[in-house]
């Protein structure tokens, strides 16, 4: 009977168990092109409460960017143009600028462009290396070529390393923050860890009708599978469609899986930790298959990484 009832309890909290989850996980997606919006100043608010020393900034149509006494990693949203870096000794540095590029604009620097643009700009809390480009551009530098995996494993994915945690994996090492430029498809059910993980953002890019993100804020449920109800389950997994210019908040611990056709600068702080990237789908088929749910209520997983445990 202690057992029974333990278990009747257990269900009856649980709806407050998933808002406790919920409100510390704080999933989030604003769209920059709304401008100051109230999603995402508590998206802002969320990132620096969790990340001391990180900060964002969105500029929505700029020529000039002002130096400042941090570094500062931007991101190209809106436009294309020319660009000019003045150091702080006066040095310059040009370059042609295309949607998709990024610039490491350090302490003291301030960049001018030929045209209005928009920058989604990161400030960081370690200097970038001396040898790291002023500009990186993904579809035009010859360090830069497709790389399979992470979210976007076929054989011919589109998918660019512009900054990353070793020289195993890009030409480019920046720990406090790495980015990845991805055409996503069907990406595979995982999480970071809260120890050892990372924050990560979706800048998305451009999409394909259909574009989605799904996400559980109840990982520790999904990895218990032999103990997840019919109840449980219907509300495991949630989705949000994504539009252009929508930056997606995904904090450590939080289940997400891209699918539809999404272009997107995918963004982790600090960088990609080997071995953090861990897959959920064999333990979403286990609760399908336990459950016998099918057709319409069944939770949706990559049956290509339901298999085994995947970590990366």
């Amino acid at each position: 009977m202690k057992i029974y009832l333990k278990h009747i309890l257990l269900i009856l909290l649980m709806p407050f168990f998933y808002s406790a989850m919920a409100q510390e996980s704080r999933f989030l997606i604003a769209n920059l092109y709304d401008g100051q919006s109230v999603a995402y100043t508590e998206i802002l608010d969320t990132f620096r409460d969790r990340n001391p020393g990180y900060d964002f900034h969105y500029f929505s149509s700029v020529s000039s960017i002002k130096p400042e006494k941090y570094d500062r990693i931007l991101f190209l949203q809106q436009g294309e143009g020319s660009a000019v870096i003045t150091n702080v000794s006066g040095d310059i540095i040009e370059s042609p600028l295309t949607f998709g590029d990024v610039i490491v604009l350090r302490k003291g620097e301030h960049i001018e462009t030929d045209v209005p643009l928009g920058f989604l700009a990161f400030s960081v809390p370690d200097t970038p290396p001396a040898d790291l480009p002023s500009f990186i551009r993904p579809d035009w530098d010859s360090y830069i070529t497709d790389v399979p995996g992470g979210c976007a494993t076929e054989i011919d994915a589109y998918r660019r390393i512009l900054l990353t945690w070793s020289k195993d994996v890009g030409e480019y090492i920046f720990h406090s923050l790495n980015a990845h430029r991805v055409r996503i498809r069907d990406s595979f059910s995982h999480y970071h860890p809260k120890d050892i993980g990372f924050d990560e953002f979706y800048l998305v890019q451009m999409t394909e009708p259909g574009a989605k993100i799904l996400i559980s804020e109840n990982v520790d449920l999904i990895k218990e599978p032999e103990n997840v109800s019919a109840e449980q389950a219907a509300n495991l997994i949630r989705e949000y469609e994504l539009h252009e210019g929508d930056l997606v908040y995904i904090p450590r611990g939080v289940m997400h899986r891209g699918v539809g056709g999404v272009l997107a600068q995918v963004i982790t702080v600090p960088g990609f930790i080997p071995g953090s990237e861990i897959g959920l789908d064999h333990l979403i088929r286990k609760i399908n298959e336990r459950l016998v749910l099918e057709f319409e209520h069944s939770l949706p997983f990559n049956y290509e990484f339901s298999t085994e445990p995947v970590i990366r």
